[in-house]
C-alpha cells in the first residue's frame, strides 16, 4: 500500500489525525530508526490530540461565550482579587464537588473575564459548561414560557455541569425571573455548579427580584456550598476608554 492509499484509507476510516501528520511521522520514523511499535503510538497519541482539540472546540463554541477570556490574560494588578481563591476555582474541583461560585463588585472590574476564564479552563478539564448573560437567560425562560416549553428550557439549564449566569442586575429583570432562577438553582443543587457574576451586593438582591419568598430560598441554595470572590475597583473598560482618548489626542497633536 502506497502512502497515498494509506491517506485515504484512515480518512474512510475517520482516522483524520493520523492521515494528517503521517507524512512528517514516517519521516520521523526513519531519522529515529523507530520500530513498528512507536511508529504506530505517535499516530495513534496524533489522533486522539485531534479528537480532544476538536471536542474543545465544539463544547467552546456550544458554550456561547461572549467572549474568549482566558486567565493569562487577566491584570491581576489592575484590581485587588483574591487571586488564590481564582486559581483554585481554576483547578475545576469546584465542579466535582458541585459547588456554586458568586463572583461580586462593581461594573468593569473583570468579573465577566474570570467567570468565562474559569470555564474555558472547566472546557479543558473535560466538562461541558453553558455561559448566559442574565437577561438572556430569563428572555430565553420567557420565550420557553410563553411556547410551552418550559420544561425542556429547564431542564437544558440544570444539568450542565457548569453553568455560568453573567450580570445579573445589570437590566431590569421580568417578573417571573426570581421562579425562574429559583428552579433552575434547586434542580442543579448538589449535582452542578453555577458560576454567578453580580454588580449588586446580596443585600440588594431581594428588591432585585421583587422581595419574593423565592429570593431567600435560592439565596439559601447558593450560599451553602459557594465560594465568594468580592472585586472592588476601578473599571477596566473605563480605563480603556480614557487611554484611547488620550492616545487620540496625542496623535492629533503630533
Amino acid at each position: 500500500m502506497t502512502t497515498d492509499e494509506l491517506d485515504r484509507s484512515l480518512r474512510q476510516l475517520r482516522l483524520g489525525g493520523m492521515a494528517d501528520t503521517l507524512s512528517l511521522r514516517s519521516q520521523q520514523a526513519r531519522a529515529e530508526n523507530l520500530g513498528p511499535l512507536d511508529f504506530i503510538s505517535l499516530l495513534v497519541h496524533d489522533e486522539l490530540q485531534r479528537r480532544r482539540d476538536r471536542l474543545v472546540e465544539r463544547r467552546v463554541k456550544a458554550a456561547g461565550f461572549r467572549d474568549h477570556k482566558t486567565l493569562d490574560t487577566f491584570d491581576w494588578k489592575f484590581n485587588a482579587v483574591d487571586r488564590a481563591l481564582i486559581f483554585e476555582l481554576a483547578t475545576c474541583r469546584f465542579i466535582d464537588q458541585h459547588e456554586d461560585v458568586l463572583l461580586l463588585g462593581n461594573a468593569g472590574v473583570g468579573k465577566s473575564h474570570l467567570a468565562q476564564a474559569i470555564g474555558m479552563t472547566a472546557i479543558h478539564a473535560g466538562f461541558r459548561a453553558m455561559y448566559r448573560e442574565a437577561h438572556i437567560l430569563f428572555e430565553e425562560m420567557l420565550l420557553a414560557n410563553a411556547t410551552g416549553e418550559r420544561a425542556e428550557a429547564i431542564t437544558t439549564f440544570s444539568e450542565i455541569p457548569l453553568l455560568i449566569v453573567d450580570d445579573l442586575g445589570m437590566r431590569r429583570l421580568p417578573g417571573n425571573a426570581a421562579e425562574d432562577l429559583l428552579e433552575i438553582v434547586m434542580r442543579r443543587y448538589e449535582r452542578a455548579s453555577t458560576i454567578l457574576t453580580s454588580n449588586r451586593p446580596l443585600d440588594d438582591w431581594p428588591k432585585l427580584f421583587g422581595d419574593t419568598p423565592a429570593v431567600a430560598a435560592f439565596l439559601d441554595r447558593l450560599m451553602h456550598h459557594s465560594h465568594l470572590a468580592e472585586i472592588r475597583g476601578k473599571s477596566y473598560r473605563l480605563h480603556e476608554h480614557s487611554l484611547a482618548a488620550r492616545n487620540r489626542k496625542a496623535k492629533a497633536s503630533a
